[in-house]
């Protein structure tokens, strides 16, 4: 059966040109030119997937997904935004954005992007600390007085730290200096939090030691 996307964008041309793309590529797509043609949908099907464009004319797509996620809406949404940069993907994500593309895009990406957050939906979710938050490849320290820092670890460390928190309780192999360094950025950014090493079969992260 054809995943079903529901594409929200005021821009006409940008969405007919997008699911045009999708239904090439074996999805069924569905248009809604703003939020409230989209809620009028949303009450008669549910889609495997929304493609939301954050600036609209009426309600913004930030506003509309906060709304959505509070009323316990859980499809999996990749926002798209004429906006790039950190801050922005992160007020994205805040907002309950599983991913965040910025225009313009190819739709090779796009479609990409849309099969990995179907596919995590379905998969054990992520067990990141409090405190740590993960998006556009890299983990970031949520720090109620500093904001958002990026934690700054090297490609082994943000792959062995992905592979401790998908999903929940995970145990990882990695370089025992790799794991070292590692749990030492760790541990003295998020005071709650350590990585311990579980004989024979790798590391593991715990919290509240």
């Amino acid at each position: 059966m054809n995943k079903t996307i529901l594409i929200i964008d005021d821009d006409k041309e940008l969405c007919a040109s997008l699911a045009k793309g999708l239904r090439a590529a074996g999805f069924s797509a569905i248009v809604a030119n703003g939020v409230d043609q989209a809620s009028e949908i949303m009450k008669r099907i549910t889609p495997d997937a929304i493609v939301l464009d954050r600036m609209m004319v009426g309600m913004d797509g930030l506003t509309a997904l906060l709304d959505w996620r509070a009323r316990g809406m859980t499809t999996p949404v990749l926002m798209l935004t004429a906006m790039s940069g950190p801050e922005n993907a992160i007020d994205g994500l805040s907002s309950g954005a599983d991913d965040y593309l910025a225009k313009p895009f190819q739709l090779k990406e796009l479609i990409l992007r849309l099969s990995n957050i179907m596919r995590n939906a379905a998969a054990p979710a992520a067990a990141l600390p409090d405190g740590l938050m993960f998006t556009e490849g890299e983990f970031y320290v949520n720090d109620p007085k500093t904001g958002n820092r990026l934690l700054g670890l090297s490609a082994a460390e943000k792959e062995l730290l992905s592979a401790l928190t998908t999903p929940v309780g995970s145990v990882a192999m990695a370089a025992p200096m790799v794991a070292k360094r590692l749990r030492e950025k760790v541990s003295a950014n998020l005071k709650n939090v350590d990585i311990i090493t579980v004989r024979g079969k790798g590391y593991k992260i715990v919290t509240g030691h």
